[in-house]
């Protein structure tokens, strides 16, 4: 038998008649998958929804990791040659190149595109969930085809340990002349809110209770309003304001926040203040965001929370490490009261404004040594989880908030990380897109206070808004013009475990 009669003949092909079926639709683009994904497929690379890459040029995290990221650890760089240029130690100068050395390599890794390497062990509390969790789904992935909230929190945990396991600069804060020259020239806004707050505020005589309640709730709903949009001064995403720019961010004048309210988008400020003036002597806590003026308001935010007996105690959670630019730390918390006390910020202040400021902030100091108000850093707040993983990674956390009244999630690192920082559909509520911290046995009530800076919205009244939004102002969802106030109230339906 010769070779050719040994060859393998393909089959022929089958041709089925399809006539019986229905008609291939004609647009196949409005054919949706089912998402959200069923529990037991969700996990850090597959969430309930597409998860946005560096590598989605519609995104923004395409401009972010290809030119902020960049951007700002070039900044971080300059900062660091700075500090180089001022020593006189030689320990400490070659100690600091060999930062500079390792801040480059990891410059070379983010642009280069590098596929993501586990964290060294340099004594921080979040190397094993950093690790375990670039072994169990990131392995072999890098910056562009990692979620986007994954690998941008992996490039300021790698910048952290350019320092972390250095001798002398272990503590060192490439941001923090960033944060404090940003409050420096926040002068007028800061000074507007402690000449109104820096005398413990009283309700005028005469007033009955149900006018004491309207009073209080207006005062509320401003407030409020004033610790929303001080989100707006994000320096990861300013990072050439001027002083200009910064003043109009941080207006707060009654005309200015009755003109906002309107770009509210999902606004649940009705219900949180149901939910607030129900808590007579509560405990509530604040995920912070950004240091300097947003730290200021949500300090004013939460002095009125304790003097109208709202809250008796107020849990603060920062970070334990340079986070995102301008994220609040230890450092910047200390600094920012002690500022408000002894500094010399303000050149144009008159002595009356001065006073004003020195007030207030020996006020907060005072709830500080008194336990009103505590700082926390948990390790979990700087790790990739999102915090649909926060009773599974950090259980111990999450019973620590169970026991709170209400906690705040400030800014929009903290809604991506709450809603998975995925493609949602607008409508979705809040509840269903915050997971966990929704259904979850033992989940406090939550409420997200945020400016919309990035592209995951949630909790609209429905999906039209963001898709006139889209054809009327592409860019909205980046620009910090849009916010949302979101509420679930804390009272789960049925428990959903996520594997």
């Amino acid at each position: 038998m010769s070779p050719s009669n040994n060859t393998v003949k393909p089959p022929k092909k089958t041709v089925l008649s399809l006539g019986n079926l229905p008609p291939k639709p004609t647009n196949l683009a409005s054919i949706k998958p089912p998402y959200p994904y069923t529990p037991s497929r969700v996990d850090p690379n597959n969430p309930p929804w597409p998860a946005y890459r560096g590598y989605h040029q519609y995104s923004f995290a395409y401009a972010t990791m290809g030119v902020r990221l960049p951007t700002i650890l070039g900044k971080a760089i300059s900062d660091t040659v700075k500090t180089l240029n001022e020593l006189s130690s030689e320990e400490e100068i070659v100690d600091l190149i060999a930062c500079i050395n390792r801040m480059e390599r990891l410059m070379k890794d983010l642009t280069s595109n590098d596929v993501l390497r586990p964290i060294i062990d340099d004594g921080e509390g979040d190397v094993p969930l950093w690790n375990k969790e670039i072994t169990r789904f990131f392995q072999g992935k890098d910056f562009m085809s990692a979620p986007w909230v994954f690998a941008e929190a992996y490039k300021y945990r790698r910048l952290r340990e350019c320092f972390s396991i250095s001798k002398f600069w272990k503590d060192y804060d490439v941001f923090f002349r960033q944060k404090c020259e940003t409050f420096s020239r926040s002068a007028d806004a800061v000074l507007e809110l402690s000449a109104r707050f820096a005398v413990p505020f009283t309700l005028p005589s005469g007033l009955d209770e149900s006018q004491k309640g309207c009073a209080l709730k207006a005062m509320f709903m401003e407030l409020t309003q004033i610790c929303l949009w001080g989100n707006s001064t994000d320096l990861s995403l300013l990072i050439n304001m001027t002083e200009e720019d910064i003043k109009r961010l941080q207006s707060t004048g009654g005309d200015h926040l009755a003109s906002t309210e309107k770009n509210i988008l999902g606004n649940d400020l009705s219900q949180l203040w149901d939910l607030v003036k129900s808590l007579d002597g509560g405990r509530v806590d604040f995920v912070l965001d950004n240091a300097g003026f947003e730290l200021y308001c949500d300090m004013v935010y939460a002095d009125y929370l304790i003097q109208s007996g709202h809250a008796s105690v107020i849990h603060f959670h920062g970070k334990r490490l340079p986070w995102f630019v301008s994220d609040v730390t230890r450092k910047d918390w200390d600094w920012l009261l002690n500022s408000c006390v002894y500094g010399k910020l303000f050149n144009d202040a008159s002595e009356s404004d001065l006073v004003s400021l020195r007030l207030l902030g020996a006020r907060w100091k005072n709830y500080v040594k008194e336990g009103k108000w505590v700082y926390e850093q948990h390790p979990f707040w700087c790790s990739g989880y999102s915090f649909w993983d926060l009773h599974t990674e950090a259980p111990d956390l999450f019973l620590h908030l169970s026991h709170s009244d209400l906690v705040f999630f400030k800014g929009d690192l903290n809604h991506r990380k709450l809603t998975y920082d995925c493609e949602a559909p607008a409508s979705t509520s809040f509840e269903t897109a915050i997971g966990p911290l929704a259904s979850r046995a033992g989940a406090p009530p939550v409420c997200s206070l945020r400016t919309i800076k990035s592209d995951v919205v949630v909790g609209l009244p429905d999906d039209e808004i963001a898709e006139r939004l889209d054809e009327e102002e592409p860019g909205w969802k980046i620009s910090g013009k849009y916010a949302v106030v979101l509420l679930s109230d804390g009272r789960p339906g049925e428990e959903v475990i996520f594997n």
